[in-house]
């Protein structure tokens, strides 16, 4: 077992016993066992547990003598592994990082309701749902920072233990999330619009590609790689979030569908008529404008309000240690860079970094930087 990690002090009492180990699940072993909390790892494929032993997730094993519980399964099985973890492990509590929650908690119901589990044995479950993640799935995958920062949501139920809702709350703290509690429903409708939703679109975007010419693909620019990222995900796992979630999913994809037939039928009509066509100008612009009061919604740098910033480009060279030598020389320059993208020219050994910074400091980061010897392209 490694060492506890000096920098992060935890609170999380073990073993701690991880059902599941793909992605979430290794990534739960990797930061716990770096901490020094003991960790067991069960998973239906021996391969699976094993690399994630290997890698250092946990020790194999039915963990007995767990405190904590963590159900890291596809959403379709969830609900069944946690009732059969609330029956192994009586004196435990149980939490699941499934990405939908009212499927699940509907099913411990109906699993009280049939007697195989007690009112008592559903009062150590406490749901949740840390909203992390990559394209990559499996163990091979996982990293003990992969919840560092990132939102993980507790989702208790009426009759969860308070002690149990504490114990899922410190080990998400342990694991580096930022705590946001909400009921199953709530989370569900959230993650509908702002994961499950976007998913749908990317890919189905994605899909418009199979067909392109091999021209119109060198054409491909950063805005193309940026909708179609998450295309890249795991077909079997998104069909299990997205029949678990077809409510709120089906109400978003609807609202789009009706936006997109309107806007098609204007565009249909610009192309018959010309595109003076009336009403076609502000049909597009209509679309784009409430894209723009959208994006103008999405939490900024730290949580806070969204601002705009100034975004300075700069060619870098594809060789290496060009990149940090632009770092570290915009911070020479006394600049702090807010974000950061970096797009590839193509058939160029070159790239275009854009770096946004305050928008008071952009003319002199561009100065510096030519004085420098940077190539600055200016819009």
């Amino acid at each position: 077992m490694s060492s506890a990690h000096p920098s992060s002090p935890t609170a999380t009492t073990g073993p701690v016993h991880v059902i599941g180990t793909g992605l979430l699940g290794a990534s739960v072993g990797l930061a716990l066992t770096r901490a020094g909390v003991a960790v067991s790892l069960a998973d239906a494929s021996p391969s699976q547990v094993a690399l994630a032993r290997d890698l250092g997730a946990g020790e194999l094993g039915a963990g007995e003598d767990a405190r904590i519980v963590v159900v890291a399964v596809p959403p379709d099985v969830t609900a069944d592994v946690v009732v059969d973890a609330l029956r192994a492990h009586p004196t435990a509590i149980v939490t699941d990082v499934a990405s939908v929650k009212s499927v699940v908690l509907a099913e411990l119901h109906a699993a009280v309701a049939d007697g195989r589990l007690t009112p008592d044995d559903l009062t150590r479950y406490v749901g949740s749902h840390p909203m992390a993640g990559r394209e990559r799935s499996g163990a091979a995958a996982a990293d003990p920072d992969l919840f560092s920062g990132r939102p993980w949501v507790l989702v208790p139920h009426p009759t969860s233990d308070p002690g149990g809702v504490l114990a899922v709350r410190t080990l998400a703290v342990d694991l580096g999330g930022a705590l946001v509690t909400l009921a199953a429903q709530e989370h569900d409708d959230a993650v509908a619009a702002v994961s499950h939703a976007p998913q749908v679109l990317s890919s189905l975007l994605a899909a418009r590609l199979l067909d392109a010419p091999e021209q119109a693909l060198a054409l491909a620019g950063q805005g193309l790689r940026d909708v179609t990222r998450i295309a890249a995900s795991d077909p079997r796992l998104w069909a299990a979030i997205l029949v678990g979630n077809a409510g709120p999913v089906a109400h978003l994809l609807g609202q789009v569908r009706d936006e997109l037939a309107e806007l098609v039928t204007a565009l249909e009509a610009a192309a018959e008529h010309g595109p003076l066509t009336p009403g076609a100008m502000a049909a597009a612009s209509a679309a784009v404008s409430r894209g723009n009061q959208g994006v103008a919604r999405i939490p900024g740098k730290h949580g806070g309000v969204r601002r705009s910033y100034a975004e300075v480009t700069v060619l870098v060279p594809d060789t290496p240690g060009s990149l940090g030598r632009l770092f570290a020389q915009v911070g020479e320059l006394g600049v702090n860079i807010e974000d950061f993208a970096m797009e590839h020219a193509p058939q160029q050994k070159v790239g275009l970094a854009t770096v946004s910074v305050l928008p008071e400091v952009a003319e002199e980061l561009e100065a510096g930087l030519d004085a420098r010897g940077w190539r600055v392209v200016r819009s």
